[in-house]
């Protein structure tokens, strides 16, 4: 199947288990790399929200995966969530534009 280049969200949530390193601190590196990307994204209490297309969230996660080990990482939780549209951009504006 094709990527139709529709962006998607991604919603990632990183949960590091460390030995001597605060978990934040991998977390913190974490966004660090999502920013240097340059997508739209939001950090919220529990994830981040991405917006990119889906073969683009799909090499987010796992460079986001193999990053974490760089750090003090023992073992490493991802939760993720996709959110697409058919034949339409999934956008964080319009999940929260009415909130703002």
């Amino acid at each position: 199947m094709e990527s139709t280049g529709n962006k998607i969200l991604l919603a990632i949530q990183v949960l590091p288990t460390t030995n001597a390193t605060h978990p934040y601190y991998v977390i913190d590196k974490m966004i660090e790399l999502i920013a240097s990307k340059g997508y739209k994204y939001l950090v919220c209490p529990f994830e981040t929200v991405v917006e990119c297309t889906l073969d683009d969230a799909l090499m987010l996660v796992k460079e986001v995966h193999q990053e974490c080990f760089k750090y003090d990482t023992q073992s490493l939780l991802i939760n993720m969530k996709i959110h697409s549209i058919r034949n339409a951009h999934a956008t964080i504006d319009d999940k929260i534009a009415k909130y703002r």
